[in-house]
């Protein structure tokens, strides 16, 4: 008899989606039925996103995609992660009296990059006009959606402080003075208008691609810029700093700025190809565990078993302690990937690993890299160790509701897939731009203000941001599409899934659905940079014994309820044209649907 699990795995050939909201699900799968492939399914979820979880993304945020093109049989990247400003250096940001940058207001942004990096995928893997993918969006933009529980609340807890401070915020989510309640319908017609005259501006006459290409224009370099500089220029508002700044993004930084197209970071593990970002994302650690493991019988193991989450926290507390001293924008910064990928290597990481807990901040030594080690390490020891908010804060000084991300997967009849996880632009964290209906993002608070690290604060570089979708195919032909929202922990809970998935059960919705469990041990990538040594969090449904267990090996054991980690969504495509797909129940709004 097969397990139960909280909902049926998707089965089907013709297509399937699965997101963090089940609106924007069956927009993508809506998509498919009009003849639009993976890519135009993907775009237009991402969109409606924006509308509907407005708290955890928008059009002023990020979004790095990984995909396979199945007509050229190649992955591929797209980085819509947008870099600093000119104006952002460290003299300035220490001439503001910071030695952290908030993880909220205007100095926390960088350029936005979602709209193009969705615009770059339309146009170059796409096959559906502009007005196509934004025709939802627009929909429930203007004559709304029932919103989440979650973002009313969100709302309602940042009031006060609305109208207080960002008025703006004030004027579009609390238009009648009142915050909303759950389920009740909202709109944003603002934004509706802003991507109405995007279509507009783009023209109807234009070819598909000319027309993806005048919006691109309209956002970057026409009315969409001008207004972001306009209020950039006049706004100083209130951040987590305790103090008002103001921005140091210009028009010009969006005009000189596009999405690109990269090759991906790749890791062979059991057979499969798993294909992440490059170490601008963290990405990679998910592929440094699998190397760490790849010498460990991890298929032995239960599951849902003390040694299993004991050997993937050990494992992770390494790879993530090498994040902290070696990944940062190889466009400026020399990343050892190569090294910290290689055999040798992980056979020396794999080594440390014991029967204990692990206490201590463990990056590997490597050759050439001693300086920047020594500098991390020394600037880490200077800010102590707080125990405070360790989760993807916005706001979270003024609001208990704190944000996180969105995820996609999408495969369509061809093969062609897409995991896609966008980010930032989140309600709580920046003042809404008011005649546009969006807010910009407060990526930036990711870069340190110590000079000469790989993630130190320099124009043009690119955050080291947390946002890590996963694309993996299989020798035999198999291929998935996962991913999952929640900052530091992603390719935690994506690490966890992948090993339960490759070595113990091939059903998607049944993997989803076991106990989840993270460690904090190490420095968070949000504002204020805290991190718990020895740490973890574990639902309660792993049971007395395993989490018993766990304290005695000398994790710090913190217990959640069920079903409160995690917000995993995969796809899978099996080598005979099968397609399969699951969403975690967890906080009961993600779904996957196809046929």
């Amino acid at each position: 008899m097969s397990a139960f699990t909280t909902r049926p795995e998707i089965l089907g050939n013709f297509g399937v989606v699965a997101s963090t909201h089940w609106i924007a699900t069956a927009v993508g799968m809506s998509i498919l039925e009009k003849g639009g492939n993976a890519f135009d399914a993907a775009v237009a979820t991402g969109f409606v996103l924006q509308v509907v979880e407005p708290n955890l993304n928008g059009p002023g945020g990020d979004m790095p995609a990984v995909l396979y093109n199945a007509a050229r049989n190649q992955v591929e990247v797209i980085c819509g992660q947008g870099p600093a400003p000119a104006g952002a250096t460290i003299e300035h940001y220490r001439s503001e009296g910071l030695d952290l940058i908030p993880g909220d207001g205007l100095l926390a942004t960088v350029i936005p990059g979602a709209f193009d990096g969705w615009m770059l995928m339309l146009r170059n893997y796409g096959s559906m006009h502009l007005s196509d993918v934004l025709e939802p969006a627009i929909y429930y933009a203007e004559r709304g959606h029932p919103v989440l529980p979650r973002v009313a609340d969100t709302i309602a807890d940042m009031a006060e402080f609305f109208k207080r401070e960002w008025p703006t915020s004030y004027k579009t989510w609390l238009p009648t003075g009142n915050a909303p309640v759950g389920n009740q319908n909202i709109r944003n017609p603002a934004l509706a208008r802003t991507w109405k005259k995007i279509i507009d501006e783009a023209g109807i006459k234009s070819d598909r691609e000319e027309q993806i290409e005048l919006a691109r224009a309209a956002f970057y370099k026409g009315f969409v810029a001008e207004e972001i500089d306009r209020f950039l220029q006049t706004t100083e508002v209130m951040d987590g700093s305790g103090n008002r700044h103001k921005g140091v993004l210009t028009g010009d930084d969006m005009a000189n700025w596009q999405a690109t197209v990269e090759s991906p970071a790749s890791y062979q593990y059991q057979g499969w190809q798993v294909s992440k970002t490059a170490a601008w994302g963290q990405g990679p650690v998910l592929l440094q565990s699998l190397a760490i493991l790849d010498g460990i019988d991890i298929g032995s193991m239960d599951p849902c078993g003390a040694d299993f989450v004991h050997h993937v926290v050990e494992t992770m507390k390494l790879s993530y302690a090498d994040r902290e001293v070696y990944y940062g924008d190889p466009d400026h910064t020399d990343v050892p990937l190569e090294h910290l990928l290689s055999k040798r290597y992980n056979a020396q990481r794999r080594a440390l690993l014991s029967h204990s807990a692990d206490q201590t901040l463990r990056p590997g030594d490597i050759p050439g890299f001693e300086t920047v080690r020594q500098q991390t390490l020394a600037m880490l020891a200077d800010m102590g160790v707080s125990t405070e908010s360790v989760y993807e804060p916005t706001m979270a000084h003024l609001s208990d509701k704190r944000g996180d991300t969105v995820h996609i997967d999408v495969i369509d009849k061809h093969g062609n897939m897409v995991a896609v996880t966008p980010s930032g632009g989140w309600l709580q964290s920046s003042p809404t731009i008011e005649a546009l209906g969006f807010c910009l993002n407060s990526r930036a608070q990711m870069y340190w203000l110590t000079p000469g690290l790989p993630t130190s604060l320099h124009p043009g570089k690119r955050p080291r941001t947390t946002l890590t979708p996963t694309i993996a195919i299989h020798e035999d032909g198999a291929a998935m599409a996962f991913g999952t929202p929640g900052g530091d922990q992603q390719d935690q809970w994506q690490l966890a899934f992948f090993l339960r998935h490759v070595h113990h059960c091939t059903n998607l919705q049944q993997v989803i659905d076991q106990p989840l469990f993270h460690t904090t041990h190490f420095p968070s990538s949000f504002y204020p940079r805290s991190q718990q040594p020895g740490h973890i969090m574990a639902e309660r449904n792993f049971g007395s014994a395993v989490l018993a267990d766990l304290e005695a090996r000398g994790h710090q054991v913190t217990v959640a309820d069920e079903w409160t980690i995690g917000r995993l969504t995969a796809t899978r495509r099996e080598p005979d044209g099968l397609l399969r797909a699951a969403a975690t129940p967890r906080l009961m709004q993600a779904y996957a649907a196809g046929r």
